[in-house]
């Protein structure tokens, strides 16, 4: 309890007793006379008081509203960062994502190419050895005929 709380209640309680204090009429159906002035007195105190306590009141009441928006826009300034980082990390894993899928298909290029230059590159060995291979048969051949040119030529004139 408040002291202003306390305050008040005491004035009550004094106001109380200024009508405790009064004479009852007699005749009168209960009516009495009391200090006026001290009456007044006890009344524009608890006016005084009072409002302190209304203000104090409409005060705690203020806080609690801005204490309770200053709440919610934090709270929105939260959640707004939230989707900020979200965004973020989703746009990351798209260019992630993006960049596998780019990366693979290079791999994959690569790959193609790869077989291709073999099998050209075997095409072209392969062609330089028959070549070479009829080149040698044919030199072979030729080598062959000589010799047995040779050796014919050896046998006539024996």
């Amino acid at each position: 309890m408040s002291n202003n709380q306390a305050a008040v209640e005491d004035l009550i309680d004094e106001l109380y007793d200024v009508l405790e204090k009064g004479w009852n009429l007699p005749l009168s159906g209960g009516k009495s006379f009391v200090d006026s002035d001290e009456a007044r007195q006890i009344l524009d105190d608890i006016r005084d008081a009072i409002p302190s306590e209304v203000r104090k009141a409409k005060a705690i009441v203020a806080d609690r509203a801005q204490i309770l928006s200053e709440a919610q826009k934090e709270a929105e300034g939260i959640i707004k960062n939230a989707e900020e980082r979200a965004k973020k990390l989703v746009a990351q894993e798209e260019i992630v994502r993006q960049a596998q899928a780019r990366a693979n298909e290079i791999m994959q290029q690569t790959q193609t190419k790869y077989l291709e230059m073999r099998r050209a590159s075997n095409e072209y060995v392969d062609n330089i050895m028959r070549r070479a291979d009829e080149t040698m048969t044919a030199a072979l051949t030729e080598l062959r005929k000589t010799r047995q040119a040779v050796k014919a030529t050896s046998a006539n004139q024996q």
